[in-house]
């Protein structure tokens, strides 16, 4: 299973920075609402990351520029594998929300809806490229692992 998720967090990471490059060519073109939600598709990964290794977070809407958003990328994979190299998935983690209210959940639990939650935006993102008339890069996982497979 923690092979699973490092193939999801590669995944992530890897179309996380195609969309950051997009975005920052069509910035101009897109929607008002698609750089600040690409900004919180790194800011709540980073939120559950930060959660259960107890690192400080962003803000759930705080903005980036296109530079830290690469940054915040790469820190979101260094620590999605720190996790998987030091704890259990069946660990559970104990955390506050963004309104200081306690909770804890299964490691596994916070990464699946930290990955489910950003492929929902993605899907977002995706939209709002089309709705501006422009061609969105395919984000779909299945594409991700046939483009990986020894041919």
């Amino acid at each position: 299973m923690k092979d699973f998720f490092k193939d999801i967090f590669d995944y992530h990471h890897h179309f996380n920075g195609l969309l950051i490059r997009q975005v920052e060519l069509n910035e101009q073109l897109l929607p008002q609402r698609t750089y600040p939600l690409l900004c919180h598709i790194l800011n709540a990964s980073d939120i559950w990351n930060g959660r259960i290794l107890g690192l400080p977070v962003f803000g759930v809407h705080q903005l980036h520029t296109f530079n830290e958003c690469r940054q915040i990328n790469d820190a979101i994979l260094d620590n999605g594998l720190k996790i998987l190299a030091n704890y259990g998935l069946n660990d559970i983690a104990k955390y506050k929300n963004s309104r200081g209210e306690e909770f804890s959940n299964l490691v596994r639990d916070m990464l699946f809806h930290a990955v489910n939650h950003a492929t929902h935006h993605k899907g977002q993102l995706i939209s709002d490229f089309r709705l501006a008339g422009i061609e969105p890069i395919v984000t779909d996982y299945i594409f991700y692992k046939r483009a990986r497979q020894p041919k």
